[in-house]
């Protein structure tokens, strides 16, 4: 239990940080929006792609990785299914999509792994899949979608390459995959740089709470109350489901998988929504929510399982 309390405490104190910057205007009117930039277009895709360059991605192809993409694509079809019915529109609906089933696998992730089920390395599978598949395709979603894109089939082909967190995973897979080694000198500032991604996000995370509503009473409370219950009941109990009945995993290997499902939204999801000015608040309150409903059911299932 210790690493799921130290690894939610820790988020805690960064996010009540920015949130105090944000009352008291430290940063200025703009500083949660510079800090998303910085996340966005600087420090995230350093850290992709510093990750990536350095993982072993043979670890993409095993049942764990199946169970997880498996109840990932079970949730956000769900929630993609419902947008559709109630015509929720295909940026919103993105968002509360990634926010039902895009784990918190980096600086929530590795810590409860590392505590709960003795191997940090057992989150890289969920690492990667969402960095390389997950986060590629819907960003691309939501630059095709955004009402300025104009341009030629060729230039929609090549989203993908237009955005920085796309490029930066994208260029440490090749890296990896090739077996190439880079320069220590480009290393090490890239790294260093790749650090401020996570503080940064939460950060801006935190100064976007002040002055906000309670969570799940805005105008997305559907949306947020079904990706919340989708993230923090619907995926876990999936990923349950698949790899017992399908991959037939028992003991760590089944606690690993569902324990990874169990984890909240990532917080780089509002980074993501802010980038695009779409569902900002969908993206902050599911957020919020998950991680506190995560608490009890990571301790339920290390519990049951464990």
């Amino acid at each position: 239990m210790t690493g799921v309390l130290s690894g939610f405490a820790v988020i805690a104190v960064v996010i009540a940080a920015g949130y105090v910057l944000g009352r008291r205007g430290t940063l200025g009117a703009q500083g949660g929006e510079v800090l998303t930039r910085l996340a966005f277009t600087v420090a995230g895709p350093a850290l992709l792609f510093t990750t990536l360059a350095r993982a072993d991605l043979s670890v993409l192809f095993s049942a764990r990785l199946l169970v997880t993409a498996m109840s990932t694509a079970a949730v956000a079809g769900v929630f993609a299914a419902v947008g559709a019915v109630r015509r929720w529109g295909v940026g919103r609906t993105t968002i509360g999509a990634l926010c039902s089933g895009y784990v918190n696998s980096g600086n929530l992730g590795i810590p409860i792994a590392a505590y709960v089920l003795g191997d940090a390395s057992l989150v890289a599978p969920v690492l990667l899949f969402q960095v390389v598949l997950v986060t590629p395709v819907a960003l691309t979603v939501l630059d095709l979608s955004g009402t300025g894109e104009k341009g030629t089939v060729w230039r929609r082909l090549l989203t993908p390459l237009r955005n920085p967190i796309a490029v930066g995973s994208l260029s440490g897979v090749v890296v990896s995959a090739v077996g190439c080694t880079v320069p220590v000198p480009l290393m090490n500032p890239l790294t260093l740089i790749g650090n401020m991604s996570v503080p940064a996000a939460l950060l801006a995370f935190g100064m976007s709470l002040h002055g906000s509503s309670a969570p799940g009473r805005g105008r997305d409370r559907q949306l947020v109350l079904l990706s919340v219950a989708l993230k923090s009941l619907g995926q876990p109990l999936t990923a349950w489901a698949v790899a017992t009945t399908v991959f037939g995993l028992h003991g760590a290997p089944l606690l690993d998988v569902v324990v990874t499902s169990a984890l909240p939204a990532a917080q780089n999801l509002f980074t993501y929504a802010s980038r695009y000015r779409v569902a900002e608040g969908l993206a902050r309150e599911s957020i919020l929510l998950s991680t506190v409903v995560s608490v009890p059911v990571l301790v339920g299932v290390a519990a049951v399982l464990g």
